[in-house]
């Protein structure tokens, strides 16, 4: 049976390219958002904008939604388990849980027998000078912030009494690694061992922020397919249904870590649009509406360029060559380190 109405809760750039997705699916979208301007109404069939926490909100959403999906997974997690109280929500608001807390995330990719880097839980600044066998390290607040947003990198102990931090919530602090390159993989998984995986990407970041990334990766065939069985092994334990990624690093000796795992659409997938018969976006759409899993087949290599900032206002009217394709995310205001837009362009 089809979907008549597909629920997304979140209005930005991932929203946004889910409803079209599934537009082309003959799928109605509601995106239910907490900000009145976001990009998200251009692209969905109805708009509602309301709290997350309003229940009159949330169920005005149920009336109109037959199933439901998110696109980003800083939603809290009450609202998620509301909404999958009445109609099924994908991914499983459980999983959200794990995936918001790094502490989580990481315990429960270290018992997949997966690797991660070495790290501790801190409560407060003396705790941080007992684990300085992790630093140089990065410590991050184990909930919240993404882009490097509650991110403070330690380079020595005697950076510690230099940092002005508010300890009333928890952080972790993650031992840096010598990094060589960062990876991703996009996992759609549609039920028990059945996936459709894309081959690892290739990323580059500017300021903690994604900046570039292509296929195929320049990696070795053995890295690459351990990238791939790891994010197979994840989304089996999760149970997860949808689209995944999980991040990983690569330091100097070629070892492979999982850096972290999002629960939904990613940004370094972007080119799948292009560069395969079936994008990330729409290979979700199918998995949460229980719809035709179609085989996948790479059509071309690519790479990708997010538009930061100003960076918009040059492609807004910029003549594309063969092969070039330019998504404006119809963000209102544009500013310093927001994502406005992608340009792919493929690759022979």
């Amino acid at each position: 049976m089809s979907i008549i109405s597909l629920g997304i809760v979140g209005g930005g750039q991932l929203g946004s390219l889910i409803a079209t997705a599934a537009k082309k699916l003959r799928i109605k979208t509601v995106i239910l958002c907490d900000d009145k301007n976001a990009p998200g109404k251009i692209f969905c069939d109805e708009f509602i904008y309301g709290g997350y926490e309003d229940k009159a909100i949330l169920n005005l959403f149920l009336e109109k939604v037959d199933v439901i999906t998110y696109e980003f997974e800083n939603i809290p997690f009450e609202t998620l388990n509301y909404l999958n109280n009445n109609k099924k929500v994908n991914p499983s608001p459980k999983i959200n849980r794990i995936v918001q807390n790094r502490m989580y995330e990481k315990d429960f990719i270290n018992k997949c027998n997966i690797r991660t880097t070495i790290y501790d839980q801190i409560k407060d600044k003396e705790q941080l000078k007992y684990s300085s066998n992790l630093i140089p390290g990065i410590l991050k607040t184990c909930t919240m912030g993404y882009d490097g947003r509650g991110q403070h990198k330690i380079n020595s102990v005697e950076d510690i009494d230099r940092l002005n931090i508010d300890f009333k919530i928890d952080y972790i602090l993650e031992k840096m690694v010598n990094l060589k390159k960062e990876v991703s993989v996009i996992i759609t998984r549609y039920g028990h061992q059945q996936y459709e995986i894309y081959e690892p990407i290739e990323n580059l970041h500017e300021d903690q922020i994604l900046k570039n990334s292509k296929i195929p990766a320049d990696i070795s065939e053995d890295l690459s397919q351990k990238a791939i069985d790891w994010a197979g092994t994840i989304a089996e334990e999760l149970g997860y249904i949808g689209t995944m990624c999980v991040e990983y690093f690569i330091d100097q000796n070629d070892n492979l870590y999982v850096n972290e795992i999002a629960p939904r659409v990613h940004n370094s997938g972007h080119l799948t649009i292009n560069a395969y018969n079936v994008s990330q976006f729409e290979n979700h759409v199918r998995s949460i509406c229980n719809l035709e899993r179609i085989k996948l087949k790479k059509l071309s290599n690519a790479k990708m360029i997010n538009l930061i900032g100003n960076d918009i206002k040059i492609y807004r009217n910029k003549k594309l060559n063969d092969g070039e394709f330019f998504y404006d995310y119809m963000k209102q205001e544009i500013k310093e380190k927001r994502k406005m837009g992608h340009l792919t362009i493929l690759v022979n």
